[in-house]
């Protein structure tokens, strides 16, 4: 098997398109080597420099007032750089958050991240499960991922669990079989294959983000989507 870095990535935005003045709130890694979690990640809450429409922080969970006092990416962009060093980014909906980070990069005078550094998760299931839902919540139900944790869209919980889709996308446990240079090809050769599933895992946060998520909660109020869910 080669030594190889893979890092896993979600961002969390202020809408759809960066072109129309959206910026990037939450930016969560997962650092992988031969396609399993080293443990290694790397998280942080932006702030945008601008409002976060409600609807999107419906989404989320992430409004203008809990990022008022956050880094903004000018802060955070060397950290961020330096964490995924040269390794290929794996990304759920690759387009949509390369389109964000080069955005952020250029208007800081960085160098883009080329496409070709991106594995699209969400392509690599659409070839591989023609017509079938290719969803991160749906990839989770069909490799019985636990995603029950996942009542908001969150950059770094996202990741984890992409994190343990991508390796039951790439065999399992037998990741060794798999050329990740042909991964698209074999998808398109062949719609079935088998995959070895093995025993979904609990992800255990550390002390720094159950306290951050827990600030982030009480900054909200009553109107937390998290404390209504625990009240039923």
């Amino acid at each position: 098997m080669p030594n190889m870095r893979e890092i896993i990535l979600d961002t969390e935005t202020t809408g759809m398109d960066p072109h129309s003045g959206h910026r990037i709130v939450e930016i969560g890694c997962v650092e992988l080597f031969n396609y399993r979690p080293t443990g290694k990640t790397f998280q942080a809450y932006i702030n945008p420099e601008r409002d976060v429409p409600d609807e999107v922080a419906r989404i989320h969970g992430l409004t203008t007032e809990f990022l008022a006092d956050k880094p903004t990416f000018t802060d955070i962009v060397d950290a961020f750089i330096t964490f995924i060093g040269e390794a290929p980014l794996v990304i759920h909906n690759a387009g949509f958050d390369m389109k964000f980070l080069n955005a952020e990069l250029s208007a800081l005078g960085y160098a883009k991240l080329p496409s070709a550094r991106a594995r699209d998760t969400l392509q690599l299931a659409r070839n591989k499960y023609p017509g079938q839902p290719a969803s991160l919540d749906a990839l989770c139900r069909r490799f019985g991922v636990d995603n029950t944790g996942r009542n908001f869209h969150g950059a770094l919980l996202d990741s984890h669990l992409l994190a343990d889709v991508y390796f039951h996308m790439m065999g399992g446990a037998q990741p060794e079989l798999f050329d990740v240079s042909r991964t698209t090809a074999i998808y398109q050769e062949e719609a079935v294959s088998p995959v070895v599933i093995r025993a979904s895992r609990k992800f255990t946060l550390s002390a720094e983000e159950i306290a951050a998520h827990t600030k982030m909660v009480e900054s909200m109020g009553e109107k937390a989507i998290w404390k209504k869910v625990a009240r039923g």
